[in-house]
């Protein structure tokens, strides 16, 4: 197999990651060099093998540096979302067990406060902050001027494959830590990073991958990854726009690339004469994943870019995968594949499997085991498993399998609606809304009742801010009467000006839930 090092011979000055926007770049014998400078450095302030880095950063070049300088020298690297406030931010820290942090300069407020309490922490690289910066919370350092004091022109000894530790999405309460060991090789003799998709995908050296999503994300970053160990150029979004997205694919003449499907709908409804003035004849893959892309949408889409969209299902934990490819999509609409891996198995809430078409909690049987972690502690939690002898894990997604294998996901079981005891599942309602010409974001959520238990209400981002909450009523309601069955029907529309969306496009429900609380 191959890693940076081999492509500093191979291919130097090949670029292993551009900045869409401002296109700064780093070709493979800079990426060569400098990781192992940064790998050094993290040796010299006492970090050995399995210790933790976090990043705490915006999308930039010094990312690819920090993935290669940790996968090279045995560190678990701990992506974070780099929009949590201190105590938020302390907490995540606490749970990956962090023994440095590289954190850009605008991110450092939160830094700063996060590590007073977490005296573990021993150093802080700061990109583009002051030299050799401290203060009693910690040590902060020029991240130029550590990889400087080492030089770039000696032999890193002892290369050893590192791990990741990636966090939970947080949609129904705080990110869990999730650590994902990696076996003892030289990072050359490491397996393919993505395993089946990179032959379901024909990643190879000639792969130029847009990466729109940050890259604290699970998808975003294991792509990038695994481009980066084959010798591809990973093309990124400082941040994502419709029309930059598609300049990009035409500029950097990308082959492949990812989006969740928030950003389908946005490039989906731009104007017909920005749209069909796009070059995307260079795109040969498309993957959606991270929240269930509606059949309307994966159809418009492919109508516009051709037959190169593929849907991904997993989860931060890795517990199981499915995959369906664009024949497939249009065959069967609203599945997400079938499993790469293991079995799936479809359960009720006493652990009877349920008929095929009938939904269920989902199961995988087969498949690598996750672990949760805890300050300090390493592993504590493993997560939702069957008891006794099964060994099957879930996330707790909801879903039918058909009877070829094809799962559908229906919901999560922590956001299911129980109306008059019928149970009604958000996704549908909120796939169908999403695609209304009136709406630009919606959330569906269950508002208690006193005869009902509870009752159905949307939250919609309306795409004209003139629109009112009883001109939205009367267009929706119409509209889902004609759509769906009367139960499943939104009895309140409440109009707002956003919804809680993380970067990857995942629905933060629990912050809609807190405020109807408060």
């Amino acid at each position: 197999m191959s890693y940076p090092g081999t492509f500093a011979e191979s291919q130097p000055d090949r670029p292993a990651m551009v900045m869409a926007g401002s296109g700064v770049r780093i070709s493979y014998r800079e990426l060569d060099q400098r990781s192992r400078s940064l790998a050094k450095v993290f040796r010299s302030r006492g970090l050995e093998a399995g210790d933790t880095v976090a990043v705490v950063s915006e999308y930039r070049v010094e990312w690819a540096e920090v993935i290669w300088a940790t996968a090279r020298a045995g560190f678990d690297i701990a992506p974070v979302n780099r929009h949590l406030g201190g105590d938020e931010l302390s907490t995540v820290l606490g749970a990956c067990d962090a023994r440095v942090v590289v954190a850009s300069q605008g991110c450092m407020d939160a830094v700063q406060a996060a590590i007073s309490g977490l005296p573990r922490i021993g150093t802080v690289l700061v990109i583009g902050g002051e030299s050799d910066a401290t203060n009693g919370s910690g040590n902060f350092v020029n991240y130029e001027e550590a990889l400087s004091s080492v030089g770039t022109d000696t032999e890193l000894m002892n290369e050893q494959l590192g791990g990741r530790v990636m966090f939970s999405a947080g949609t129904t309460g705080i990110p869990k830590a999730i650590r994902h060991p990696a076996p003892a090789v030289h990072p050359a003799d490491a397996p393919l990073h993505l395993g089946k998709y990179t032959e379901l995908f024909d990643f190879d050296i000639d792969t130029v991958y847009l990466s729109p999503a940050p890259l604290y994300h699970t998808a975003p970053f294991r792509f990038v990854l695994a481009i980066t160990q084959l010798g591809g150029t990973v093309v990124c979004m400082e941040r994502f726009d419709p029309v930059q997205a598609l300049q990009a694919i035409s500029e950097y003449r990308v082959t492949h690339a990812q989006f969740v499907p928030t950003m389908l709908v946005r490039m989906d409804r731009l104007p017909e004469a920005v749209k069909s003035s796009a070059d995307l004849s260079s795109l040969k893959v498309a993957i959606t994943g991270a929240a269930p892309c509606p059949p309307e949408l994966k159809r418009r889409i492919m109508s516009w870019w051709g037959p190169v969209l593929h849907e991904l299902y997993g989860a931060s934990e890795s517990y199981g995968n499915c995959h369906i490819g664009p024949a497939e999509c249009l065959a069967r609409p609203g599945s997400v594949g079938r499993a790469l891996v293991g079995t799936i198995h479809i359960t009720d809430d006493e652990g009877n499997e349920r008929p095929v078409g009938q939904d269920g909690v989902v199961w995988f049987e087969g498949t690598s085991k996750f672990a949760y972690t805890d300050a300090g502690e390493g592993r504590c939690d493993n997560g939702e498993q069957w008891p006794g002898e099964r060994g099957w894990q879930t996330v707790g997604d909801i879903g039918y399998l058909d009877s070829d294998g094809y799962l559908y996901l229906t919901g999560r079981r922590n956001q299911l609606i129980i109306s008059g005891g019928v149970n009604i599942y958000p996704q549908e309602i909120e796939d169908l809304l999403l695609l209304h010409p009136a709406v630009s974001d919606v959330a569906v959520v269950g508002l208690p009742h006193s005869e009902y238990g509870e009752v159905v209400a949307a939250y919609v981002v309306p795409r004209e801010q003139l629109l009112n909450e009883v001109q939205v009523e009367s267009i929706l309601t119409a509209y889902c009467r004609s759509k769906l069955a009367g139960y499943k029907c939104p009895r309140r529309f409440v109009v707002v000006d956003n919804l809680p969306r993380g970067d990857n496009g995942k629905l933060y429900k629990r912050f809609i839930e807190t405020s109807l609380q408060n």
